[in-house]
């Protein structure tokens, strides 16, 4: 299996990836997601460590059960090779109603088929008030004329 674009990667092929696991991080569907990374690929989540596909698939089916309406932006930082850095935003409530937006940045590794063999990230959750959330496109792939983080100030 393989996942273009391939490293080493450009400006555009490294926007494109991040546009790709966007979509794919937006559609909330584990099996989905899992199948950008490699069969062993390593993950550091916070505090959680993890590794496999399985165990990804079971981290985001946890993950989005506890973060409803989960939205995402990703842009990329910087990249080199077959590495790519990401900085991001999502929001998203908890089964109390209470929102939050969640920041964060993300290393990422690529093997020569295009499938991410390991992810670092780092997050922080803040509590906004719901008059505060700037993401209110419908569930699913961000509309392409959505600003950006940059254009949203964050």
């Amino acid at each position: 299996m393989s996942r273009p674009p391939f490293p080493p990667f450009d400006a555009e092929t490294a926007a494109q990836k991040a546009r790709m696991a966007e979509d794919a991080w937006n559609s909330r569907e584990p099996a989905r997601v899992a199948l950008a990374y490699t069969p062993d690929s390593r993950w550091r989540n916070r505090s959680e460590f993890l590794q496999g596909r399985e165990a990804i698939e079971a981290f985001l089916t946890r993950k989005w059960a506890k973060e409803l309406d989960y939205r995402l932006i990703k842009e990329v930082w910087a990249f080199r090779d077959n590495r790519i850095a990401v900085r991001f935003a999502y929001e998203w409530h908890d089964d109390s109603g209470s929102w939050f937006r969640s920041y964060g940045n993300e290393n990422w590794e690529f093997d020569e088929q295009g499938l991410m063999r390991l992810r670092i990230a780092s997050i922080n959750d803040l509590p906004i008030k719901p008059d505060e959330r700037k993401y209110h496109w419908p569930l699913g792939r961000r509309p392409d004329d959505h600003p950006s983080l940059n254009d949203l100030g964050l």
